[in-house]
């Protein structure tokens, strides 16, 4: 029984940083990956980042590359999204899913992921 849960998000000023955790319980598949995701209102739920539990490799949007970085904690079962120089697109609730099954590399697809958090809000300001 996996449960995902994100917690960090708030808001900031543009330019800001925050770091958001998603702790997946019950999901220990050396197989899988874990990604965020996030949605502004009237618009679809976009890819961020994802990262292979197998090797760690790590994918990220062109929209956030070199300003946010993706990262995990094995131990603790727990993956972080630190963000940097934030900017008022990146306004949206954030959310972080499972995949169960990674054949190579995570990839950025809604349909991939298996289990999903209930989301955070982070809000930019300018």
């Amino acid at each position: 029984q996996v449960q995902v849960v994100e917690s960090g998000g708030g808001s900031v000023q543009s330019g800001g940083s925050l770091r958001l955790s998603c702790a997946a319980s019950g999901f220990t598949s050396n197989n899988g990956g874990i990604g965020w995701f996030r949605q502004a209102p009237g618009k679809e739920r976009e890819g961020v980042s994802c990262i292979t539990n197998r090797d760690g490799t790590t994918v990220y949007a062109d929209s956030v590359k070199g300003r946010f970085t993706i990262s995990r904690d094995n131990a603790k079962n727990t993956v972080y999204l630190q963000m940097n120089s934030l900017k008022p697109e990146d306004t949206g609730v954030y959310y972080c899913a499972a995949d169960r099954v990674v054949v190579r590399r995570c990839v950025l697809r809604r349909n991939d992921y298996h289990y999903w958090g209930q989301g955070t809000q982070v809000t930019v300001s300018s």
